[in-house]
């Protein structure tokens, strides 16, 4: 699917390796409805503390829902819109700020939604597709076009859809999009103790 390839210090699936934020998308072709389907599946099926599924979708396809889509569109950032208007389709995560059974604040709630957008996106790249999500976007203005009610956060929207030509873009994301991908070394983030680096062979 890409040339970015990530040296990885251990084996592991090559969906997770093969996983990466392009943004160089098909606008010529759209996502069928199986598969956004099977996306949202897994999604659906992501872990949540007490099992309450904080996440919400508002899902936002250019064929179908055209007027939706745009909306959507307008809520990100300018920098973003240059790339995101080629992609079918976009997605806005939500997460719960209370639990669903008693009301109580739920401060996991964006870390599940995160979870939950993360199963989504290797789904897709099961299947062909890739995934970009954002931050860059305006949450009020999505709050206002969609009417989210505020008992909900908006998190991020993600664009998805079939792989593009890079040339499509704009000359300043193409070296982006051609960089190797690169990642701290485990040594960095993975600790016995903080800043103490773990060494899975001192622990054998």
């Amino acid at each position: 699917m890409s040339q970015n390839r990530t040296d990885i210090e251990s084996d592991i699936h090559p969906i997770i390796a093969s996983r990466w934020s392009p943004r160089a998308f098909d606008q010529e072709r759209c996502v069928e409805t199986e598969k956004l389907l099977s996306c949202i599946e897994a999604a659906r099926w992501s872990s949540s503390c007490f099992g309450d599924e904080p996440w919400r979708f508002i899902v936002a396809e250019k064929a179908s829902n055209p007027n939706g889509w745009q909306q959507m569109l307008a809520t990100l950032a300018e920098k973003n819109q240059l790339w995101a208007q080629h992609a079918p389709v976009l997605i806005l995560a939500c997460a719960a700020n209370n639990f669903s059974q008693n009301g109580k604040p739920n401060r996991w709630g964006q870390y599940d939604t995160g979870q939950a957008m993360m199963a989504l996106a290797l789904q897709a790249t099961s299947t062909g597709l890739i995934t970009h999500s954002m931050g860059g976007f305006d949450p009020a203005a999505a709050v206002a076009t969609f009417n989210i009610t505020d008992d909900f956060t908006p998190m991020s929207v993600t664009a998805v859809g079939y792989p593009g030509a890079i040339e499509t873009l704009d000359e300043g994301f193409r070296t982006t999009e051609t960089t190797p991908r690169k990642r701290k070394p485990i040594s960095e983030i993975a600790f016995t103790t903080w800043n103490r680096s773990w060494n899975s062979e001192e622990q054998i």
